[in-house]
């Protein structure tokens, strides 16, 4: 029987403790794991970089989450990208990315990848032609993130998948901003979903991960082969705390998607702003198309100030409850200024955010509340 998402977030990965009737698992807190004998292990467990049990039931959830076969928990979302990216690459290999990708993803390829013999390059996944004439015949990946960070635009992922497929190269969406519970890319065609799980799922700003889920047998196992031997994991505490948080991921998803649907709608006109960034407000470009990938239209926009820069800088230090911080998807609203922030390593690139936007990541607190939070900073 297939349950439906709720269900499967609670349960799948999570049975009870055989020994004690526990219902929540152990977290199994060991580096290593006692053997019968020489090479005859208990459950396949040996050294805790290879496996742990409780690593496992969160790579079993993630997977389950994501309609996906396999699943594989890192200790942070770049780390995740950067096994993926070894795994896939070699020198010559040519990646295309979104133009508006997170900061944090240019720099890894930008200044990593692209010394060691990759190329890269950006486009507005948004345009599908101009994502046609972008692809190259040494293409390796078409890296896609929707609703993309910070300007929120809405990237088709069928249609890029078999744009991607149709030249050849694995097609990667990062789902961190949407989550599984909003939108399911491999569904829609892509090979490889990867999260920062220090986002939504994990969703209490309180453990830092990354995860990687797909299909490919093949792939799957070339990829944990390099997180094993380069050991970029997550410990056991680290996944029990992602575990916990995604059990309530459907729950908290809903009010972020009200809240922040809310607060899009108090926004549109107010004379301090240039525009609103937001997928569920109609006059968004990628509006209808978010609407038919998605089942919501998330926690996260952006809004642009007329008074410039200075404004958008007073703005993020007057707010209350939003508090000045990087990171995103907690239970808290958080304001930040991305130009000086999570995006200051693409000033300069075609990806350099505008001086005059700001990010907003809303919480789950009471919507009312917010909406007085940031009309007061604009006032």
């Amino acid at each position: 029987m297939t349950h439906d998402f709720s269900t499967r977030a609670v349960h799948d990965g999570q049975a009870f403790d055989p020994t004690t009737g526990a219902v929540i698992p152990p977290v199994y807190l060991t580096t290593t794991f006692v053997q019968k004998s020489v090479g005859d292990l208990r459950n396949g467990y040996e050294y805790t970089r290879g496996t742990n049990p409780t690593r496992d039931s969160l790579q079993v959830q993630l997977a389950s989450l994501e309609g996906g076969r396999h699943g594989l928990s890192f200790s942070s979302g770049l780390a995740a990208e950067d096994a993926l990216l070894r795994t896939v690459l070699a020198p010559g290999d040519h990646v295309l990315m979104g133009n508006d990708v997170y900061g944090g993803t240019h720099r890894l390829v930008h200044r990593i990848f692209v010394p060691w013999g990759v190329t890269l390059s950006v486009v507005d996944m948004s345009d599908l032609d101009a994502v046609r004439a972008a692809l190259r015949p040494e293409t390796k990946v078409l890296w896609v993130e929707t609703p993309s960070n910070p300007l929120m635009t809405i990237s088709d992922i069928a249609a890029l998948a078999d744009i991607g497929h149709a030249a050849g190269a694995l097609v990667v969406v990062d789902n961190t901003f949407a989550s599984p519970y909003l939108q399911t890319p491999l569904a829609l065609g892509a090979d490889v979903v990867v999260h920062s799980t220090t986002k939504y799922l994990g969703g209490h700003s309180d453990v830092l991960g990354g995860a990687i889920v797909l299909n490919d047998d093949d792939l799957a196992s070339r990829v944990g082969f390099v997180q094993f031997a380069a050991g970029a994991v997550s410990g056991p505490m680290d996944a029990w705390l992602t575990t916990r948080g995604v059990k309530t991921l459907s729950l908290r998803m809903a009010r972020h998607c009200e809240n922040a649907q809310a607060i899009a709608e108090s926004l549109v006109g107010h004379p301090a702003l240039e525009r609103v960034y937001y997928p569920g407000l109609p006059d968004h470009p990628g509006h209808e198309l978010a609407a038919r990938q998605m089942r919501g239209f998330g926690g996260m926009l952006s809004i642009t100030f007329r008074g410039g820069a200075a404004a958008a800088k007073k703005f993020a230090e007057s707010t209350t409850l939003f508090q000045l911080a990087e990171s995103l998807g907690g239970v808290e609203s958080l304001v930040n200024y991305p130009a000086e922030m999570t995006h200051a390593s693409v000033r300069g690139t075609e990806l350099e955010v505008p001086d005059n936007l700001i990010r907003l990541s809303v919480g789950i607190e009471d919507a009312a509340d917010l909406i007085e939070d940031v009309r007061a900073a604009l006032g």
